[in-house]
């Protein structure tokens, strides 16, 4: 009885640690990758190559989050999950090797089709770009270069599953900011040499692809796992894996899916369309990466590990857990993009060939994504406790009815909206996707603890809402209207933050808010990994 009572707080707090620790390592990702982001706009604007890059890198990104972090990810470490806890450490590294060798020859051939036929596929995902030959060439070599960027990171996501199985988070979790060094140090190094500079970031990729793999090994070897001990080419546990991992392929990457459904159509709008839904996308991503892919990567081998043990109650204590404390930092950052929007953009972006109509443009597609970034989120938790069920087949299904509502939306919301229109129809249609999952959740594990999540969220909504008029207030009085400083503007917005905070601390406290404490603690536990 004591060990089912006090599970909860002890799996609470190894989330909780968890988290913090892969929170800490992608937001220095995240710096560097807005860094990343600086340089390119910088350099190249929103113009012919800045789309061409962006779309060319897409696909080897999507394939990383279709085939690598996600199905790949969520297939193996539910199964490698189980191996390990009933089998013993011997046969599941067995297990792990045999993947490795499998997916190797897999990633090669993937790798060796989409050069071949990356003409084709730049037809499909941006068909507006074949009325510009320039434009759709440039793209179709780019994309023939970074395109064996897929067999890095596929072992990277596979090493990742493994690493984070044992307890350990802080190396997959850095490894993305090797990839942003890799491209940034591309611009100044390798692309002044080439004759169109923008083939030396897609070279950079390469690179950065391969030190994120390096990274990985030293921490595996000190864990006991060892690339080179012999193992069958076959492990019993490849099919169970292969099993989930097909219908994930889909289901994992839904909102990927739906931001290439984005691409797809602004390469029909305006030039510039798409390098503004990027840019917006990569702001998102920064309070998305942070705190809820780092909540659902370290949720997920602790649901499976539950759910091995057929403890279902944990799991549904353990799902309360997580969402309570994703919404507690998504709906305030959602309040916050939203209303400095324009601030953020021009800081971040605003200089070179990136003008004051591009901040604009990019701005006005960061607003309609903000108000899906709760969405977002939460639906990644829920995601992620349906694969530890070993369940792919529904979130499969919300996620064709959530595809086929932001293909819907977006053509009938372009044409009055632009580019801000493809923006909002993937926040709407991540919105029916979360409302899908929870009600299947529910119908298959019963009672989710939606009543203390929705108080929850309630409280967070309030302390939200006092702290975005307090944020709008100050930055009236304190941000530059127009062409202000770098340095005004940035202390504006710090200080609009820091007001932010306060208020939304306060209220938090005011109102009692328990996820302030376990936040507090998740950040306690990111400084002190080591």
């Amino acid at each position: 009885m004591n060990r089912s009572a006090n599970q909860p707080t002890t799996e609470n707090h190894r989330l909780t640690k968890a988290a913090g620790v892969v929170g800490s390592a992608t937001l220095l990702s995240r710096i560097f990758g807005f860094i990343r982001d600086v340089v390119i706009a910088w350099f190249f604007g929103a113009g012919l190559a800045s789309d061409a890059f962006f779309v060319a890198f897409r696909i080897p990104n999507l394939l990383r989050r279709l085939f690598a972090e996600g199905s790949l990810s969520v297939a193996f470490i539910p199964v490698f999950t189980e191996y390990l806890t009933k089998r013993g450490k011997d046969d599941a590294f067995d297990m792990a090797r045999s993947a490795i060798r499998i997916l190797s020859v897999l990633l090669v051939t993937i790798a060796i089709a989409g050069i071949l036929l990356s003409p084709i596929i730049i037809r499909v995902i941006a068909p507006g770009f074949a009325a510009s030959p320039e434009k759709y060439s440039l793209t179709v070599f780019l994309t023939r270069i970074m395109f064996p960027y897929i067999f890095f990171i596929g072992l990277v996501a596979l090493c990742m599953g493994i690493l984070n199985v044992l307890g350990h988070f802080a190396a997959p979790a850095l490894a993305p900011v090797f990839l942003n060094i890799s491209i940034i140090g591309s611009v100044f190094l390798i692309a002044p040499h080439m004759a169109d500079p923008v083939t030396g970031i897609a070279i950079g990729v390469l690179i950065g692809g391969f030190l994120q793999l390096a990274l990985q090994v030293p921490f595996l070897i000190k864990k006991g796992f060892y690339f080179w001990q012999k193992a069958n080419i076959y492990h019993p546990g490849l099919k169970k894996i292969g099993l989930l991992m097909v219908p994930t392929i889909f289901g994992a990457a839904v909102y990927q899916i739906n931001i290439l459904v984005g691409t797809l159509l602004a390469s029909l709008l305006a030039q510039g369309s798409v390098s503004y839904l990027y840019y917006a996308d990569r702001l998102v991503q920064f309070p998305l990466g942070i705190f809820a892919i780092a909540a659902a990567t370290a949720v997920l081998p602790s649901l499976s590990r539950q759910a091995a043990e057929k403890d279902l109650q944990a799991v549904r204590d353990t799902f309360s857990y997580a969402m309570r404390m994703v919404f507690f930092i998504t709906i305030p950052s959602m309040v916050g993009l939203i209303v400095l929007r324009e601030p953020i953009v021009a800081l971040l972006f605003k200089r070179g060939a990136f003008d004051s109509e591009t901040t604009r443009l990019t701005a006005y597609a960061l607003l309609y994504y903000s108000i899906g970034l709760w969405a977002f989120s939460a639906v990644r938790i829920v995601v992620s406790t349906f694969y530890a069920l070993q369940d792919t087949k529904t979130p499969v299904r919300t996620a064709v009815v959530s595809v086929c509502a932001n293909i819907i939306l977006g053509v009938i919301l372009m044409g009055p909206m632009g580019h801000g229109g493809l923006a909002l129809s993937t926040s709407l249609a991540s919105m029916l996707n979360l409302g899908l999952l929870i009600w299947a959740l529910r119908t298959k594990l019963g009672a989710l603890g939606l009543k203390d999540i929705t108080e929850s969220a309630c409280k967070t909504t309030i302390c939200s809402g006092i702290m975005g008029a307090a944020v709008w207030a100050t930055a009236l009085l304190i941000i530059p209207v127009e062409d202000g400083t770098l340095f005004c503007l940035f202390f504006g917005l710090m200080g609009s933050i820091l007001t932010g905070l306060v208020f939304y601390g306060s209220f938090s406290l005011l109102l009692k808010s328990k996820e302030l404490k376990n936040v507090l603690a998740m950040v306690g536990k990111g400084i002190d990994k080591k």
